[in-house]
């Protein structure tokens, strides 16, 4: 039996301090596995008896005791079904791939052992085996010169192959692709926050945030059999055999996986964000284009942040992406020159010729046009009413949180050269909310060049250190700045607000409110500030009243869910940091907000949530403004609609109001641009337009009510109003007024604009420009 060379001696010996690494004259720490018992505690007089430091596991609880106590060596027993589970627990941990493992077994027959070898143990000792053997085989172990990772086919702690070795997997793919064109493609793994991290924990962290990735691929599984690492400390995946739908799937479930983790890197806590790049391995004439075609897509997906996947195609070279570019802008040029026109000829004249054609085979399909052109009106009216009246009922705030205020943090996005004029105002304005935890004030901003404005917030930061600014380099959207910002805030919740807004000082406690008590984004009430500045503004300011305080609560409480609005919305944290924002939808907070309402979220919408923001001030403004949101939902409608109404996510209530935002939404603008056509073929066909009847009672009717909804609307915008708009009443005759007869017409021509851009794929992101603050004149 094992035991102790010194039998008079009945108390064990204290144990040894050890240096790491098993230093030939000195012992290491040694964890012993087994069931307590009498077994356990001799092998454990014996371990101390030789010189080792000794710590315990029961089988089953190795992996958190290696964690908290990371030994040199592993010598357990074989208590359970011959050491095989404590031999596969050990292994399934990547620190103890590389630990020598001695198993101490009572039954030391040759079949016993061999199973034991090929599952994984590094030495077998028989129980009866004398004490200085076992402390030998231990010690010859710890002794054994290591083997450099890159001379190995696999890194034994991260089941990683070495750079060459899985270059040469690769070129072996390559070849059966050539063979049998069976497919495959190869993915490279980059993190956006890699030289942040490498600039405060050393180089070593790229090697270190490689094996994190790798051991997020290997629990998932999945058709990613062989992971690499470059010397870049970029993750490879090689994914043979497999079709492009599949590995994007694959792809994007390991990305979301990624970022919904919390990583310790060099004993920090940290979130990464996974920008991946694939290309299929038929597209690749050698392993080189391979590997350089997926780090072209890295790179582009590193601008976006959005944990999108991205496919290689050829204008991510930088010879091709200025030819890329001269052909939009000639794209959007035609498209302004000929807009007005395609929108006359596929909704005018197309449809009148139709309704003659038809006609003229004996079909008056005019005539039914007409009933549904009416239908469609009051049904659109009918929607507002409803909205209207289930404002009245808007769910209100909790009184008190159900949990106590946690940190907290407020990102506002910038684009510096069109808010250099307001963002001091705002910066100071975030620095005077009331918030009775740790709260943070993150400016993430992208700017083309140096501006005077950078020294003041650098002063400003400097001041009071709960401002944090972060430049994001390479961006080009509030999409990308608002993903840059989500892995660097410390919140338990976020705040998201565009660089114009002014929060009422205890908006963020207000918004704990909705959070702890079970909801995951709450949508705040947008108030225009400038209001006095041009009538556009004082248009804008009651519509905002007619949206934030009627539609959205309306439309929460009719549907049961509600809309995150892009600014003045605050979310879970953790769910912002895997659903982030998509630069490449132009409406990326609806498009946020489809994909949080597939995970089942709760979206909450408050209108004593109050942010004051800036208005455009001119028609031209208010154009490019309102074009952009009108193909943004056009591009949402296109990408969620039929995947809404077909996921079991989504109620049957919930799915009437998909129908109804995203499918209705888009009709209507046409619909109603149908009564010209109609008009045309009703006068042709009856010799005239004098020949019309226009006391036609039904059509009379319809189109009171169709007006009646839009002075109910204004009626609730006012009575729901805050009280420094609700004194404005000229505002909201206005309102009605310029309404009736020309923004309702305006919008809907911005919407039949928006599908032609769409169409051809003209996705310009305009500006809207802020006013100085000489220019805000207070309401």
């Amino acid at each position: 039996m094992l035991t102790s060379h010194h039998p008079r001696s009945r108390e064990p010996q204290q144990p040894v301090p050890a240096a790491r690494g098993g230093v030939a004259g000195q012992s290491g720490h040694v964890l012993a596995v087994g069931e307590p018992g009498p077994r356990l505690d001799r092998l454990t007089r014996t371990l101390v008896s030789t010189g080792h430091e000794v710590s315990h596991a029961e089988p089953g609880d190795v992996s958190r005791q290696m964690r908290h106590s990371p030994p040199d060596a592993i010598v357990a027993l074989d208590d359970v079904d011959d050491g095989l589970d404590v031999i596969r627990e050990v292994r399934a941990v990547p620190a103890g791939r590389a630990l020598p493992l001695l198993m101490v077994t009572s039954d030391p027959g040759p079949t016993g052992v061999a199973d034991m070898l090929r599952g994984g143990a590094d030495d077998c000792v028989a129980e009866t085996s004398d004490p200085v053997e076992l402390s030998a085989r231990i010690e010859a172990k710890l002794r054994r010169v290591p083997v450099p990772v890159e001379n190995l086919l696999l890194d034994p702690r991260t089941g990683l192959y070495s750079q060459p070795h899985f270059l040469g997997e690769l070129d072996r793919e390559l070849k059966r692709v050539d063979d049998s064109r069976t497919g495959g493609v190869v993915g490279m793994v980059g993190v956006a926050e890699i030289a942040a991290l490498e600039a405060r924990l050393g180089p070593r962290v790229r090697r270190e945030v490689a094996e994190r990735l790798a051991g997020v691929a290997e629990k998932l599984g999945g058709v990613c059999d062989r992971l690499g690492w470059d010397d870049e400390g970029h993750l490879l995946m090689l994914m043979p055999g497999v079709d492009e739908d599949t590995a994007r799937r694959e792809l994007q479930n390991f990305a979301n996986a990624v970022a919904g983790t919390r990583f310790v890197v060099a004993d920090e806590n940290v979130r990464l964000t996974p920008a991946i790049g694939w290309t299929p391995l038929a597209d690749c004439a050698d392993r080189a284009q391979a590997v350089a075609n997926a780090r072209n897509a890295v790179e582009e997906s590193i601008r976006h942040r959005d944990l999108r996947p991205v496919k290689y195609a050829a204008w991510m070279r930088g010879t091709h992406r200025r030819s890329r570019r001269t052909l939009a802008t000639a794209l959007r040029t035609l498209l302004s020159a000929l807009s007005p026109v395609l929108v006359l000829l596929f909704g005018v004249g197309i449809p009148f010729v139709f309704y003659q054609q038809m006609y003229e085979l004996g079909w008056d399909v005019g005539s039914a046009a007409y009933w549904v052109v009416v239908s469609g009106l009051v049904l659109s009216a009918a929607l507002i009413v409803l909205e209207c009246l289930f404002s009245l009922d808007a769910k209100p705030r909790p009184e008190r949180p159900a949990q106590p205020y946690p940190p907290a943090s407020a990102v506002i996005a910038a684009y510096l050269p069109n808010e250099a004029a307001t963002i001091v105002d705002t910066i100071e304005s975030f620095l005077r909310l009331e918030y009775p935890n740790e709260l943070e004030i993150v400016l993430a901003y992208n700017t083309p060049h140096p501006m005077p404005v950078e020294e003041t917030l650098r002063e400003m930061a400097r001041r009071d250190p709960r401002l944090v600014l972060m430049p994001v380099a390479g961006s080009t959207s509030k999409a990308q700045n608002v993903n840059a910002a989500v892995t660097r805030v410390r919140g338990e919740f976020v705040g998201i607000f565009d660089a114009d807004h002014h929060p009422v000082p205890d908006a963020f406690q207000h918004a704990w409110h909705w959070l702890s008590n079970g909801y995951d984004v709450v949508q705040g009430h947008c108030v225009i500030r400038n209001g006095e500045s041009s009538w556009v503004s004082k248009l804008v300011g009651v519509e905002f009243e007619a949206i934030y305080a009627v539609s959205h609560p309306g439309r929460t409480r009719l549907y049961t869910f509600g809309v995150f609005g892009g600014s003045n919305g605050f979310w879970r944290t953790d769910l912002l940091a895997r659903t982030r924002m998509h630069g490449t939808m132009l409406t990326e907070d609806i498009d946020s907000t489809m994909r949080a309402l597939h995970e089942r979220a709760r979206i909450a919408t408050d209108r004593t949530l109050i942010s004051r923001e800036l208005a455009p001030t001119t028609l031209k403004a208010l154009w490019n403004q309102r074009s952009r949101w009108a193909q943004g939902w056009l591009q949402v409608s296109l990408k969620y609609l039929w995947r809404g109404l077909r996921s079991p996510a989504f109620t049957t209530r919930q799915k009437a109001g998909l129908l109804v935002l995203l499918g209705w939404r888009e009709i209507q603008p046409w619909l109603t641009l149908q009564i010209l056509p109609v008009l045309l073929y009703s006068a042709w066909r009856a010799g005239g337009v004098d020949h019309l009847d226009w006391a036609v009672p039904v059509c009379l009717l319809a189109t009171l009510f169709t007006l009646s909804a839009g002075l109910v609307q204004a009626l609730f915008a006012w009575r729901l109003a805050v009280p420094e708009l609700r004194r404005r009443k000229a505002w909201f005759w206005r309102y009605l007024v310029v309404s009736t007869v020309f923004y309702s017409h305006f919008k809907n021509i911005v919407a039949r604009q928006s599908l032609l851009k769409e169409v051809l794929r003209d996705r310009q992101w305009r500006v809207t420009p802020r006013p100085g603050d000489k220019a805000v004149k207070r309401t």
